[in-house]
């Protein structure tokens, strides 16, 4: 990026898929053509009516904006109870318990990857993705100057990591193990015995985790879900998730940044010192959103909210529409609201 003539020069060597996905839709559709374009990538429910969030989401919206109370500022790493409640919430599927300390409230899981990104910078850093992986990581990590290493995942394994391909990758600048589990976009589930190995690997390595569970108890089929800090005794691990893919309202921005480490390695004085300074010159979710989360009681609308066996259903039902398109391959999905395919 270059500033000249008083502005500044985007033009890189670099596009976004997002970028190019935005001028192909410019070119392709438009009112002239009959045709339009069906996105095949859209993550956000909310635009299929068979998707909705709960009343008792909406409700506590609307209760915690009638009280008045919650025009003000939050804190910036966010409200207290706020905190506690995602920590309490998230503590049920751990064999150790998190404090308020322990959680961040961001603006959607996109800026709490965008503070991992910050936090983890430094010259000659690098970050391991998976591939197919989301391609936020990837941009992210380039605004930080981060270099990108791709691992793969394996498709006739359900998509799980290649491990030797880990251990080839790594070196003394890695600063961090991306997993997105339940996965985006493969629509896999990694079984425990498969996450105990990543958090041996990264152990060995010497690496911390990047736990992205946007899509975390979104499952169907045989594999439950199981996060990553079942494991934050073997390795440090960082939770990233939101609100947005189970309760349905991407919109309302809230998400976590988290720190599953019962180790303590995210306790120490300089770790906790930097984290709150970074979460200083950030913006927040709206008060309201989060005071939400209290008045409609998390774990009570969570568990309310889909069921794996709609989402199986649902994923089963284009199942014969795949197949009048022979030049596409169909991967099975397990989790997430996601299918995978391939030309």
């Amino acid at each position: 990026m270059e500033i000249s003539n008083g502005g500044i020069d985007n033009t890189g060597s670099i596009i976004t898929i997002k970028g190019m996905l935005s001028l192909l839709m410019q070119s392709v559709d438009d009112e002239k053509n009959e045709k339009k374009v069906i996105s095949l990538a859209m993550g956000d429910p909310t635009v299929h009516s068979c998707f909705h969030t709960t009343h008792v989401a909406t409700e506590a919206v609307a209760e915690a904006l009638l009280s008045e109370k919650f025009n003000g500022y939050a804190p910036t790493a966010g409200l207290p109870l706020t905190r506690r409640a995602i920590a309490e919430y998230l503590s049920r599927d751990l064999p150790y318990k998190l404090t308020p300390n322990d959680v961040f409230v961001t603006s959607g899981c996109t800026q709490a990857i965008d503070v991992a990104m910050a936090l983890l910078s430094r010259p000659g850093a690098n970050i391991l993705l998976p591939r197919p992986g989301f391609p936020i990581y990837e941009l992210s990590a380039a605004f930080r100057h981060i270099e990108v290493r791709h691992f793969d995942l394996l498709p006739d394994k359900g998509w799980e990591v290649d491990l030797d391909d880990i251990e080839s990758l790594a070196d003394q600048n890695t600063v961090a193990l991306v997993i997105i589990n339940p996965g985006n976009p493969c629509g896999n589930v990694y079984s425990y015995q498969h996450l105990q190995k990543l958090a041996e690997t990264a152990n060995k390595l010497k690496t911390l985790v990047i736990a992205d569970e946007v899509y975390g108890h979104l499952v169907f089929g045989d594999k439950p879900f199981v996060p990553m800090g079942v494991f934050g005794s073997t390795v440090p691990i960082l939770t990233l998730g939101s609100l947005s893919k189970r309760w349905i309202v991407p919109g309302w921005r809230l998400g976590w940044f988290v720190t599953t480490d019962p180790c303590g390695m995210f306790r120490k004085p300089k770790v906790v010192e930097r984290m709150k300074k970074y979460f200083d010159i950030l913006g927040d979710p709206a008060t309201f959103i989060q005071v939400c989360i209290m008045y409609g009681c998390l774990s009570t609308i969570m568990q309310i909210m889909i069921h794996g066996n709609f989402l199986e259903n649902f994923a089963g039902s284009c199942v014969p529409s795949y197949k009048l398109i022979p030049e596409l391959i169909n991967f099975k999905s397990t989790g997430s609201s996601l299918k995978y395919l391939d030309l």
